[in-house]
């Protein structure tokens, strides 16, 4: 068990990984092994959301978070936050990472990238944990409500963020977590700059995504472990609870190795209120 109070942002040094076209990213590695893990942070999240979970996983092997273009200190990307050029950014931090095979694990939107990312290269991917992942199964997503309320969200986040009170809607993740990271969040987490790059992914995300309705990224045999809330909460209603974890499970069956486990303490945020599902799941892929 790792003490959260024992947990800061100076336990692994900074390093950058470099862009096909030049931008540099953010990154930070914990503990040594191999498969090395990958961590994809969610629609706006920065490397501090896996802040329980990567020094649980560098205790038996590799752990690594980057920062997107735009998020945490990773300068915002000029040509736009499409789907697939995330996956490409992606790509680029696996090819400096090393050393593969890579376990990926994605919260949230993350999911989807992690996935694209392992579909271009199976042969370096030994598995996919998906927390919570958004899913293109999941009818709800698509519909006129979901996007109006996303479309809602974003304003209002950008005016929390402009008044300097956005980190009051997420008081339960900076309660969770560590003291040494919450100044960091609270410097990095909750900015203009953070909501401009959160409504630069919206733009296009849910579009991508329908696309995979009918041409999905392919898999092969890779093994997917997808973990799922056991409860709404997180701005999700007990509606969009039952149809995200009934993509979750379509998800994780449709894997030849497949995993489907409920965090049982948890909404949305698995990262910060069961960490230690996520760093399980992890380990078991990691063949531990």
């Amino acid at each position: 068990m790792i003490d959260n109070s024992a947990v800061t942002e100076t336990q692994g040094p900074s390093s950058w990984a470099a862009t096909r076209d030049g931008r540099r990213l953010h990154v930070k590695a914990l503990g040594e092994g191999t498969p090395t893990v990958v961590l994809e942070a969610g629609s706006a999240s920065s490397r501090l959301a896996w802040s329980l979970v990567q020094p649980r996983v560098a205790a038996f092997t590799r752990a690594v978070v980057y920062d997107r273009s735009g998020l945490g200190r990773s300068a915002p990307d000029p040509a736009g936050r499409t789907l697939d050029r995330m996956a490409d950014d992606l790509d680029d931090v696996l090819d400096q990472a090393g050393p593969g095979p890579f376990v990926l694990t994605g919260h949230g939107a993350g999911g989807p990238i992690v996935r694209l990312a392992a579909a271009r290269r199976p042969d370096r991917v030994a598995g996919l944990v998906l927390v919570e992942p958004i899913d293109e199964t999941n009818d709800m997503l698509f519909g006129d409500d979901f996007r109006r309320r996303e479309r809602r969200a974003l304003r209002a986040g950008a005016v929390l963020a402009r008044l300097g009170v956005l980190h009051l809607r997420y008081r339960s993740q900076l309660d969770a977590a560590p003291a040494g990271v919450r100044a960091q969040m609270r410097r990095e987490a909750f900015t203009p700059g953070v909501m401009r790059t959160a409504a630069a992914q919206a733009r296009t995300f849910l579009d991508e995504l329908a696309a995979w309705r009918s041409d999905p990224p392919a898999l092969g045999a890779i093994p997917v472990t997808v973990i799922s809330g056991a409860h709404p909460g997180g701005g999700m209603s007990a509606a969009d609870r039952a149809a995200a974890n009934v993509s979750h499970a379509r998800r994780a069956s449709s894997s030849p190795g497949w995993r489907h486990v409920f965090a049982e303490r948890s909404g949305h945020d698995v990262p910060f209120t069961d960490p230690e599902v996520v760093a399980g799941e992890i380990y078991r892929l990691a063949g531990r």
